[in-house]
């Protein structure tokens, strides 16, 4: 059996946050802890929340401090001034950062405890405080999951939680609020997703449903990601890229991720390094083992990338899939090594991310579970 989770209401298209307030006074809300980041908070994008908010006659109270990676401690000072202002609802807008606080911030609300409580799969009893999900990035889909990731600051590890209960009320993607992010957001966010979308087609836990989701994700980005990075406000592009967030998120809520996402938490976790850009550096490396043992999958993937798979092997098939990945990164920017993220070999502790990543949430979800030393040998080759 199957259980396919989605916010029961999805606001999509431009200029659909103007229709946010009437929304939510329809479902009886009334005082909203706003989280979000100081960047957001200080900029023109904010006012677009707030004034249909204001129309409304909704109350809120802003908290701004959640960091690029968010942890434990911007969790519990969310959740500090939620409680101080009797909050009914979270809005969460911006990126995957603000909207795992938030939704970490819903559990425990209505659980109690840490945030460490609910690592795991589906470790809370009650649904969590509902949350408006206002999504500025395309993107971690952050906005229609049931996953989200909180890093536990003392012991440099993010923290995965698949969680049933932390699933929005209502997303909004609405593609002006992204049309004035830099080059290397845009980019590094296009291809988090673009490996939400291969991993959910490779994985184990694939089904039909969610290999028709993947395989139009993985469509969309590759021709619509370069454009969007060289103009942000190609309106076409924009708008095709939050369909194809919401196609791969969809996908891979619903059939899990795998060794990239494994691999990348801790590469964040330990460096603070961009999410995106570590599931893109690693996404081929850790792709070319995945093809080893699941050659037909790729099939799939070289398709959805434009190869005409007609009268190719699975190994023909395979190696395009992964050189397109490679080319794609390097068409948007995304680094190629780690050096040039100013972080050298000698003092990468190889053994200490690599026993992370086998034990991380995604892990399960690859279609092999590599040892030890074959996750240090793929950290390797990010040098």
């Amino acid at each position: 059996m199957s259980v396919f989770y989605v916010p029961s209401a999805n606001l999509i298209g431009a200029g659909v946050v103007n229709e946010i307030g009437s929304y939510i006074k329809e479902l009886g809300y009334r005082k909203a802890l706003l989280v979000t980041d100081s960047f957001l908070a200080s900029g023109p994008l904010l006012a677009k929340v707030t004034k249909p908010l204001d129309d409304a006659g909704i109350s809120y109270v802003l908290f701004k401090d959640v960091e690029p990676n968010p942890t434990c401690k911007n969790v519990m000072d969310g959740l500090a001034v939620l409680k101080e202002n009797a909050c009914d609802f979270i809005i969460s807008f911006g990126g995957g950062s603000p909207q795992d606080a938030a939704s970490c911030i819903s559990v425990i609300a209505t659980n109690g405890g840490k945030p460490q409580d609910y690592e795991g799969l589906h470790k809370s009893k009650e649904k969590g405080l509902p949350v408006v999900a206002i999504n500025t990035t395309a993107g971690t889909s952050a906005e229609i999951t049931i996953n989200y990731v909180i890093t536990d600051e003392d012991r440099k590890v993010k923290m995965v939680m698949v969680d049933k209960n932390s699933l929005a009320a209502i997303s909004v993607n609405d593609p002006e609020l992204m049309y004035d992010k830099p080059k290397a957001l845009t980019a590094a966010t296009g291809m988090d997703a673009l490996t939400h979308a291969i991993e959910s087609l490779v994985t184990p836990g694939a089904y039909p449903i969610t290999e028709k989701l993947s395989i139009g994700a993985i469509e969309l980005i590759r021709e619509n990601l370069p454009k969007v990075v060289e103009n942000g406000h190609d309106a076409e592009s924009r708008a095709n890229m939050v369909n194809a967030i919401f196609l791969g998120g969809m996908a891979f809520n619903n059939a899990g991720l795998g060794y990239v996402h494994s691999m990348a938490h801790q590469l964040g976790a330990v460096y603070n390094l961009p999410h995106g850009v570590c599931c893109a550096m690693l996404l081929p490396i850790v792709e070319r083992e995945n093809a080893k043992r699941v050659p037909e999958k790729f099939r799939l993937v070289a398709r959805a990338l434009g190869f005409d798979i007609a009268g190719k092997t699975d190994v023909e098939c395979a190696e395009y899939a992964i050189a397109e990945i490679e080319r794609l990164s390097e068409v948007v920017g995304i680094p190629k090594r780690l050096t040039e993220l100013n972080i050298k070999e000698e003092e990468f502790d190889f053994e200490y991310l690599s026993k992370n990543a086998l034990i991380d949430a995604c892990a399960p979800g690859n279609p092999f579970m590599p040892t030890l030393e074959e996750t240090i040998a793929m950290y390797k080759k990010l040098f």
